[in-house]
């Protein structure tokens, strides 16, 4: 999503850090670029206006400007700035100290409302917490299916009273339901409307009062840009919500609502859903995310997901393993496999430090992995444990059977090769060289 802004800002700020020593006219240009940078983002003009001027003060301080490294300085006040443009510090949900705790998610219908109570439900399952949806959108026409769905596939139970019943009394009714069962959160799923209405305004109000929620969510379509800031700040007039939830974030928007909303409500962003399955969804952080757009990785980000899929046992196993030299191709493939499970390859390559900047639009194709993942079972247990014994035609029966050639069976076990020689060497405490690690000789 912030491919653009941050090509441009990076740009912007490569003058900057490239200079030995900066002046009054070299912050001005610097200004003048980033400011065209995020109007093309389609951030809010007075968010941007009062940004750039923060930027701009500190920038032309005697502490920066006298500094032994002036670029480097103000580039850390860009990414201070941009952090607290999107609202400093991460902020989490309010849990309630008698369960369950409630949840009460409002949006247009669009905004991905649905399918952003199943990815939250899935995400709080994964701490632990034992989930349940309310089905209180009756109007929209299989919204209540939908949701049963979601529900399902995120491991939630799901209350639902069909389409007949006033939504009012439905999330009155699940509370109760929620407290019998014992359940720890109870995610309330409102209707939305096109637009912003009375009628809506004031079914969620009535539904506040009856469930007296701990938090109150807005979903807001980031695709829409300036238009998503619009509804959080007419939301924000009518219903106190407590914080937002960005959907699309993956889509082709300039990064506008994600950079505008928290100035424009004064109300943090506390989650993003970066795709379309229901694992896409991530805690917002916006330092993190200030580090994203700026080339500087995301490594806390890297570490939670391999933390999340990592077993212990597994990697305890394959440290043995590699110390004896027994890597084997299954490893690898159970490695690929875990991998895969953290998300879109591009997406990871672009968290670690100076690899985002140096991928720019370039995607990396995760049906790669599907080839290599292909071949590699198509491989007896005997072949994947001892590669050395294929012949030429073992090899054409795995490129048969994998739907790919020998050029690309023959590719892969060279690499495989490859790989274990630098394992002997690290378990030796050698390290191979920067051709070996190209893949030289």
């Amino acid at each position: 999503m912030f491919d653009t802004l941050s090509e441009r800002l990076q740009a912007a700020l490569g003058d900057v850090r490239s200079r030995g020593k900066l002046t009054e006219d070299d912050i001005n240009k610097a200004m003048r670029q980033i400011r065209l940078a995020l109007l093309e983002a389609d951030v809010n003009f007075q968010v941007v206006k009062q940004f750039t001027s923060a930027v701009k003060e500190r920038a032309l301080g005697a502490d920066v400007l006298e500094s032994l490294n002036p670029g480097q300085q103000v580039v850390k006040l860009v990414d201070e700035e941009l952090t607290k443009l999107m609202g400093g510090a991460g902020r989490d949900l309010v849990f309630a100290s008698k369960p369950p705790t409630v949840i009460l998610m409002a949006g247009l219908q669009g905004s991905g409302k649905t399918t952003a109570c199943g990815k939250l439900a899935r995400h709080l399952r994964e701490q632990g917490k034992d989930v349940a949806l309310a089905a209180c959108d009756v109007y929209r026409p299989a919204a209540v299916d939908q949701l049963v769905t979601v529900g399902e596939q995120a491991g939630a139970a799901v209350y639902q009273q069909g389409t007949d019943r006033d939504p009012v009394d439905i999330a009155e009714w699940a509370l109760d339901q929620a407290r019998q069962d014992g359940r720890d959160v109870l995610i309330v799923d409102t209707s939305g409307r096109l637009h912003i209405d009375e009628a809506l305004m004031e079914e969620l109000a009535k539904i506040r009062k009856r469930t007296k929620p701990h938090n109150v969510l807005l979903v807001v379509d980031a695709m829409t840009g300036q238009d998503a800031v619009n509804v959080a700040q007419s939301f924000a007039e009518v219903a106190n919500f407590d914080g937002v939830i960005l959907s699309k974030l993956d889509g082709d928007a300039r990064g506008g609502a994600a950079l505008s909303v928290k100035a424009v409500t004064g109300k943090p962003i506390l989650y993003a859903s970066t795709g379309e399955k229901l694992d896409a969804f991530e805690r917002f952080h916006p330092d993190r995310m200030a580090q994203r757009i700026l080339g500087m990785g995301d490594v806390l980000t890297l570490v939670e997901k391999a933390e999340a899929q990592m077993d212990e046992r597994k990697a305890q196993e394959l440290e043995r393993k590699i110390r004896k030299q027994q890597f084997t191709l299954d490893d690898f493939l159970d490695q690929m496999q875990q991998m895969r499970k953290m998300g879109p390859l591009t997406s990871l390559l672009k968290m670690m430090p100076g690899v985002g900047s140096q991928l720019g639009n370039l995607k990396v194709d995760d049906r790669d992995l599907d080839r290599l993942q292909a071949i590699i079972t198509s491989m007896t247990p005997e072949e994947r444990r001892n590669p050395a014994i294929l012949n030429g035609s073992r090899r054409r029966r795995i490129a048969l059977g994998s739907g790919t050639n020998v050029q690309a069976v023959n590719q892969l076990v060279k690499q495989f090769g490859q790989m274990q020689k630098m394992m002997r060497q690290l378990s030796q405490g050698k390290m191979p060289n920067l051709q070996q690690l190209a893949g030289g000789r």
